[in-house]
């Protein structure tokens, strides 16, 4: 298991276009997760992660459900998993609120390992 890193909040709207427009995701049937490694920070400044969803999931207590339970499951992922100097974008999907809470956080992991960078191999 990675050591721990901090998490925090990605709140600005350039925050979250910037890691759109780095175009690395990872889609399961409950969320798609995008990442981007932030450029201006070392690598040794703490992860950020923000959350989305849009009208195409539900209405307004749909999206804050979907939104609350993306929230739980990547504060429970996320300090192990995320790599520092990253920022993650975390996208609600039609599934995200039927899906079980476990299979979630199964997601979150695995989607988290998906974009995690690759350790330099010396060759």
């Amino acid at each position: 298991m990675s050591p721990l890193v901090t998490v925090e909040r990605l709140k600005r709207r350039a925050d979250f276009l910037s890691v759109a427009a780095a175009r690395r995701k990872y889609v399961t049937p409950g969320f798609v997760l995008q990442a981007h490694r932030r450029e201006q920070i070392s690598s040794a400044g703490p992860a950020r992660v923000g959350f989305t969803a849009t009208r195409k999931i539900g209405n307004a207590v749909i999206r804050n459900r979907a939104r609350r339970r993306l929230k739980a499951a990547a504060d429970e992922v996320m300090p192990g998993a995320a790599a520092a100097g990253f920022d993650y974008v975390v996208i609600a999907r039609a599934g995200t609120i039927a899906r079980p809470y476990a299979a979630l956080v199964a997601d979150m992991q695995t989607a988290v390992s998906a974009l995690a960078p690759k350790a330099n191999v010396a060759k």
